[in-house]
């Protein structure tokens, strides 16, 4: 897509607007395929909760990929985008055992990660394959919010209580088939994932009758021009070589598996807004667009950078410029940001917006949430519509407060 393609969505389908291009996300996929091509068996989970439009997840479905997926929903949406309920993986955290019962009706493998709901499941369900969460311990992600496999994690069951896990298999007979781990998102220094993947290793090899190791995700994409992301060629490499060598110890050949979504998504996507006002004050130069944090809440809840351009004005001459949005709170998307010069009624482009982007969009001041649109084979099709006032009222009961009350 170029600058012409997206200002051609913008004026076809207004603003704001979700934009995703299918052939990053293709390449990606391709990309990390190719970098654990040396593993004999390998599968990719696209973590739902990234994006989840069913169009996407039919995209990953023609690419040969399985889902991760958190929530009854989410399975639901997976199965409903024909995807083989074996390819689809269950990791939720603190949801009821009735809510794992039902996902685990739909055939769909069940990852586990508390000794509660281990025991519970085992004893009533001993015949039905399922996964064990591992928190390792191991500090990663380039956020706190986002790091998951820390010691006060919430997150997995600690690796000192394997023991633990243990008793509840044996006491149950429960079919252990997999384990996990998720360290957390951006991760950069490989040389911790892989530490992190010895203590995965080591667990696995308590475990006789696996059928797969998953290695969660959490690479890290640049954000900006010269920045740093994971080096998934030279990790596929290494982690490639060292699982072959554990099967070999095993015994048998099993499945590494992974379950990326930002890594998959982020760089797809493009959020494009229109700038309502550009207002000079005594030290700062606003723009001001029609959307808000509760179109693209990243920066303000993890700080993250998302890059901006100004599509309308690509060439103009560089000034320094506070993107913010039309939520009576602080809702600062970049503060003196350099931007070709902006004018009212300019499009402005947001990048890295393919993850976490619509899928924690709200409809917060009852705001509609945009449309949202693929761009495949030099086409664009929308593969989600604006809401409408119809929208914010379905669900809502009105009550008749036409009569008086009376006491």
């Amino acid at each position: 897509m170029n600058n012409q393609d997206l200002l051609n969505i913008a004026r076809e389908h207004g603003s704001p607007v979700y934009v995703y291009d299918a052939e990053v996300i293709v390449a990606q996929y391709q990309r990390l395929v190719s970098a654990f091509d040396k593993a004999k068996n390998l599968r990719i989970h696209y973590a739902v909760k990234a994006l989840s439009n069913i169009s996407i997840l039919k995209l990953f479905k023609q690419l040969g990929a399985g889902l991760d997926t958190v929530s009854l929903q989410e399975v639901e949406l997976g199965l409903a985008a024909g995807v083989d309920p074996k390819k689809i993986i269950f990791t939720p955290n603190g949801v009821s055992l009735e809510e794992i019962e039902k996902v685990a009706e739909k055939g769909v493998q069940i990852n586990i990660d508390n000794l509660s709901i281990l025991e519970q499941f085992g004893s009533k369900h001993p015949n039905t394959p399922v996964c064990v969460r591992i928190n390792p311990h191991v500090m990663a992600g380039g956020n706190a919010n986002i790091s998951v496999g820390h010691i006060d994690s919430k997150f997995g069951i600690s690796i000192h209580q394997i023991p633990h896990i243990l008793r509840i298999v044996e006491n149950t007979g429960m079919n252990v088939n997999g384990v996990h781990m998720h360290t957390g998102s951006d991760i950069l220094d490989i040389g911790v994932f892989l530490y992190a993947t010895e203590i995965l290793f080591e667990t696995a090899a308590k475990f006789k009758d696996l059928e797969f190791i998953d290695f969660g995700s959490g690479f890290k994409v640049p954000y900006k021009e010269g920045d740093v992301s994971t080096d998934i060629e030279d990790l596929g490499a290494q982690l490639s070589e060292r699982f072959n060598k554990f099967c070999k110890e095993y015994g048998r050949d099993i499945t590494m598996a992974f379950e990326p979504g930002k890594f998959l998504v982020s760089e797809s996507g493009q959020f494009l807004a229109q700038v309502n006002v550009v207002k000079q004050t005594t030290s700062t130069v606003f723009a001001g667009i029609d959307s808000g944090f509760n179109h693209l809440i990243r920066p303000m809840l993890y700080g993250s950078y998302h890059g901006i351009r100004n599509i309308s004005n690509p060439d103009g001459k560089n000034r320094f410029y506070s993107i913010v949005g039309y939520i009576c709170e602080t809702d600062t998307f970049a503060n003196n940001r350099q931007i070709a010069e902006i004018t009212e009624g300019d499009i402005l482009s947001f990048s890295n917006a393919g993850a976490y982007c619509y899928s924690m969009a709200s409809n917060y001041n009852s705001r509609y949430r945009p449309a949202e649109v693929l761009w495949y084979n030099g086409k664009s099709h929308v593969i989600r519509e604006r809401e409408t006032m119809a929208d914010i009222l379905k669900g809502q009961v009105q009550v008749n407060f036409e009569e008086s009350v009376t006491e």
